[in-house]
């Protein structure tokens, strides 16, 4: 792994934001919420009101891990004292043996590791120890990472040599512990991730366990729920803070039935089967991905295949099945998870941004595994669709959920009771630059393209400059500086979106490189296809100041879904290079654009320059010659309320 510098373009506009108001907008809103404010009751420091859910420290502990990751490419003085100040409170909230969790030491302080599979103490503690791990990245200290050590070694204690029923609900702490153990070498961290892993769907009468933590759950939450009012009783002057109200998620009339049939089965919690069954996406869509991504880890590390072909299996069965045209994870609201095979109902989708992250991190897992460019092909489709989406341009608002088709009821919020994915959103984008390149002794790979520099060494130190005009122009150029002449392999990857790539080095053409054509290769249920990407491979002596050109090809497409998938007959998603579009009513205000069939002859592309940060957007007419304007899917929901589809009839 190596990490880049993203130099200018589309996504240093968007890291600039995420850098300069997303990150402090997301502070003030975890110490309005009263977030922060629980660990200074938990230290002893304040005598208040514990607010939010069980797993509030998570979104302050990711905040943590994501202001970390913006500092170490964009240091701010103020950022700098908000990360130390938080990081001296999370020190003096935690016990000495290493365990913090604000929920037990606020209201039941000699109770721990209890309800596992709902309470996700785990969970909670992984975010802490990933945060650990970044700041030692950006700033070579180890106050952070210490603190985090001290809350590994506290699980691996207390868990080591334990059965099934110990393995938690939301997976997380997998991930986190071999993070930790990658940054440490410390060979206790990798075992408990494996044990965790591992002792995965092996508890017996998982179901009859499940109904004790609910029951459990419900009666530790009355008693929190009297501590609350007795508190509100003594002081009338508290204003608790206000959660805008959640956004609209439609649901099947069997939604409640199917969530309770998933969780009694195991599957919405993925503990239904070991880990090496699990061939078929179920249950809660990001579980799933951390688990999957975890898995790749550990596969990574330990070099077990029977895991990795388990890891393609269910990444096959995803991509081809049970996956939305944006990349969206997630069909059924109430589970916030995966649906049956082409379930995949627009209106009803979920495909929450923080899924659309957990399947980037896992993708991104298995590109390293395997070297194969479809993963970092769906990296790429995700990354600019499914997950860029989740956050307004401004960085102030968010959306939880992501629908393809919109009627009213979805709007930007500031904030959310469940506030996941904002700082998930932004530790992401901040380490934008470790997703780009990877390298051996001998080669070196383009997995994404955003203008950057970054300084490799297959062999011999090499620096590469990358300039592009994605995603709005299919250009790429690639100065390769090598300290001294020398003989490796670049491989580019070419995308699945491209029909045609032209590539040149110093000048000269090297060949058309188009999609990779795969026999009998059946149609995915969204009408995108990660498998037809590969690597293009560039093979020769490099001299410094070589200049390698692509043109990729950004044809305006028309996806059509597989004709298993319900309600897309006739309709079609439009999508141009990477980006997916939308029809949103406030550019078509006098248009039907759930019933106005589309003329797709008539679909041109324009570059307005005061649309955001500059956007192309394309125009058409429909079959009766009525004007249409749709906008890249990532973009909707910025200007106001609004009603959006991107399947759009053409019938």
């Amino acid at each position: 792994m190596t990490r880049a510098e993203i130099t200018s373009g589309f996504w240093y506009d968007r890291l600039a934001v995420n850098a300069s108001s997303a990150i402090f907008h997301q502070w003030e809103q975890l110490e309005a919420s009263g977030c922060i404010e629980n660990f200074r009751i938990a230290a002893g420091e304040a005598d208040g009101l514990r607010e939010g859910w069980f797993f509030a420290d998570s979104d302050a502990f990711k905040w943590l891990d994501a202001a970390a990751r913006v500092y170490a490419t964009r240091p701010d003085q103020r950022l700098a004292d908000l990360i130390d100040d938080f990081i001296a409170l999370i020190g003096r909230a935690q016990q000495p043996d290493g365990y913090i969790y604000t929920y037990n030491q606020i209201f039941f302080p000699d109770t721990r590791w209890t309800n596992l599979q709902i309470e996700h103490e785990l969970y909670c503690h992984g975010h802490l120890i990933e945060a650990g791990v970044s700041h030692h990245e950006a700033t070579g200290r180890t106050d952070l990472l210490q603190i985090a050590r001290q809350a590994a070694d506290r699980i691996v204690a207390d868990f080591r040599g334990k059965g099934p029923e110990y393995t938690p609900g939301h997976q997380e702490i997998e991930i986190a512990l071999l993070s930790l153990h990658q940054a440490t070498e410390e060979p206790a961290y990798l075992e408990i991730a494996r044990q965790f892993i591992e002792q995965r769907g092996r508890e017996r009468g998982f179901a009859f366990s499940i109904l004790q933590q609910n029951a459990n759950v419900e009666r530790r939450g009355r008693q929190v729920r009297k501590r609350r009012k007795a508190y509100l009783a003594e002081h009338p002057e508290f204003t608790p803070f206000e959660v805008p109200p959640g956004n609209a998620a439609k649901k099947p009339r069997t939604a409640a039935l199917r969530w309770m049939l998933s969780a009694l089965t195991g599957k919405y919690f993925q503990q239904h089967a070991p880990v090496r069954e699990q061939t078929v996406p179920v249950g809660h869509a990001v579980r799933f991905a951390y688990l999957e991504t975890a898995i790749a880890m550990l596969a990574r590390h330990s070099g077990e295949k029977t895991l990795l072909q388990t890891l393609e299996r269910a990444w096959e069965h995803m991509v081809s099945r049970r996956m939305y045209v944006t990349g969206g994870i997630g069909s059924l609201p109430a589970l916030e998870g995966f649906g049956r095979d082409y379930e995949l109902d627009p209106e009803l989708a979920y495909a929450e941004t923080c899924a659309a992250l957990a399947s980037m991190f896992w993708s991104w897992e298995m590109a390293q595994l395997t070297g194969k460019a479809c993963y970092s092909d769906l990296f790429e489709w995700q990354l600019y669709n499914a997950a860029a989406v989740g956050m307004g341009a401004d960085g102030t608002t968010y959306l939880y959920n992501n629908p393809l088709t919109c009627r009213g009821g979805v709007t930007r919020q500031a904030w959310y009771a469940v506030p996941c994915c904002p700082s998930n959103l932004s530790r992401t984008w901040a380490d934008l630059g470790k997703y780009l390149y990877a390298q051996d002794d001998a080669n070196v790979w383009v997995h994404q393209f955003a203008d950057s520099e970054v300084q490799l060494e297959p062999g011999v130190p090499v620096r590469l400059k990358l300039e592009t005009g994605l995603p709005w122009r299919g250009s790429v150029r690639i100065e390769v500086h090598p300290s001294k002449v020398r003989d490796f392999g670049l491989h580019i990857r070419i995308p699945s979106w491209a029909t045609d790539a032209d590539v040149r080095v110093n000048g000269a053409i090297q060949g058309t490189a188009g999609r990779e054509f795969i026999p009998n290769l059946k149609q995915t249920a969204s009408g995108v296809d990660p498998r037809a990407s590969r690597f293009w491979p560039l093979r020769r002596t490099w001299s410094p100041g070589d200049v390698v050109e692509i043109d990729f090809e950004t044809v305006i497409q028309l996806r059509r879904a597989d004709p298993k998938v319900k309600g897309h007959q006739g309709k079609a998603a439009v999508t141009r290079g990477p980006l997916v579009y939308c029809l949103e009513s406030v550019d078509n205000p006098d248009v039907d654009i759930f019933n106005t069939p589309l003329d797709p002859a008539s679909l041109t592309e324009r570059f307005d320059p005061e649309l955001f940060y500059g956007t192309t957007v394309i125009e058409g007419k429909s079959a009766g010659g009525v004007p249409l304007t749709l906008i890249p899917y990532h973009l909707w929901g910025n200007r106001g309320p609004s009603q959006m589809t991107v399947w759009i009839a053409t019938e």
